[in-house]
């Protein structure tokens, strides 16, 4: 019986692993299950599944979380070092799905305490890669990517030679207005950009999804995961979001990862890694399906690309200033305190005023130092709102 614990389990990755998880109860142990605002899921699932330890990340809602609880013998508990607390019980398995920065220090913790990391949080690569990578070596913990399309990456490098990689080519959906004119980007609503043509995601991941800020973000992770160069990765808008990611070698072969939009695959194949196991996913009817699309994404549509390849080229830690760029940038567009298209601008912004760069200040990235250039990133990017 497999030891597993779910960092993010109200949100839609968290709750797609427990619905495979669900399927087969006799297999897992469910150690720990953490969430934020939803206290009734996170009550329900951790009694549903026999969690000894639900987490709240918010620690005003504790008494909340321990009400619904009462009676059931699990543990309940609150805040940031109670999401380390989930994250170093003795687990085999950690899903890693909590959204944004604050997913990095539990991911770590887990790391530390040799666990294989099912990584779904691209953030913690973005901002700490080394850190992440280095970490996993020193404690022979694992880590497998739970985004398709770096799943689909690793799945198609299973024993290939890796230095016999030319180029690896992440698709994107092109998002809710990849056919929305120009001009009227800039007056898209926050309801409109929640909407995804193809995946069921949560409402950030949708609306970076629909700006191309979380491609943005893959394209730095799979720079970081599978230690490419950032000329040899590419991205190729694909509008059925079938194909997920390509591998091509240095003989001209293509290996493509084909597959429905269902985040189950992903999740199930590290959840049963190294063994491929049946997934409760659609099988894909070719024939149906009829035509597969790809173009090259627009520049002017996807500012948010050209960013991230100007901090894979910069590296020390401009990868937590644009991270955190992005996410304070998207709180703003939320709360409607800035459009749609400002969110690139004001990371442009911040990538050239805060920098980060390689060679500014340390260049050693530790936890520590991703918290003080993420802190000053938000601060800087409220005072240009403000103003």
């Amino acid at each position: 019986m497999r030891r597993v614990t779910i960092l993010g389990a109200t949100g839609s990755i968290g709750q797609n692993t427990l619905d495979l998880i669900r399927r087969t109860p006799e297999a897992y142990q469910v150690v720990a299950l953490t969430g934020g605002q939803n206290i009734a899921q996170l009550a329900q699932d951790a009694c549903e599944f026999g969690a000894e330890l639900a987490v709240t990340a918010d620690p005003a809602r504790l008494s909340d979380l321990c009400a619904a609880l009462d009676g059931s013998g699990i543990a309940a508990a609150a805040g940031p070092e109670a999401l380390i607390e989930a994250a170093v019980r003795p687990a085999d398995w950690v899903m890693s799905a909590i959204v944004g920065v604050a997913g990095l220090a539990p991911g770590l913790a887990a790391l530390g305490q040799g666990a294989t990391l099912a990584l779904a949080n691209k953030e913690s690569l973005v901002t700490a890669g080394p850190l992440m990578l280095a970490t996993a070596a020193k404690h022979g913990a694992t880590i497998l990517p739970v985004d398709s399309e770096h799943s689909a990456i690793f799945q198609a490098l299973v024993g290939e030679d890796r230095g016999a990689v030319e180029r690896v080519v992440i698709t994107a959906s092109g998002g809710a207005f990849r056919d929305r004119p120009l001009g009227d980007l800039a007056h898209v609503t926050v309801a409109e950009a929640s909407t995804h043509p193809n995946w069921d995601m949560g409402q950030r991941i949708t609306i970076d999804s629909a700006s191309m800020f979380n491609k943005a973000l893959e394209v730095i992770e799979a720079k970081e995961f599978f230690g490419l160069t950032p000329d040899q990765i590419e991205v190729l808008v694909h509008p059925q979001s079938t194909i997920h990611a390509l591998v091509g070698f240095v003989d001209g072969a293509l290996m493509a990862h084909v597959g429905p939009p269902d985040m189950r695959h992903a999740i199930g194949y590290a959840l049963n890694w190294p063994a491929r196991r049946a997934l409760p996913v659609e099988r894909l009817d070719l024939a149906a399906l009829g035509r597969l699309d790809f173009h090259h994404p627009d520049p002017a549509r996807y500012p948010a690309l050209a960013l991230a390849r100007q901090v894979m080229e910069a590296g020390g830690h401009s990868g937590a200033v644009f991270n955190a760029a992005k996410e304070r940038a998207l709180d703003h567009f939320i709360a409607g305190r800035i459009g749609f298209a400002a969110m690139s601008d004001l990371v442009a912004r911040c990538l050239e005023e805060v920098g980060g760069v390689s060679g500014q200040g340390c260049d050693t990235i530790t936890l520590e130092s991703v918290g003080r250039w993420d802190h000053l990133t938000r601060h800087h990017i409220d005072r240009i709102v403000a103003a």
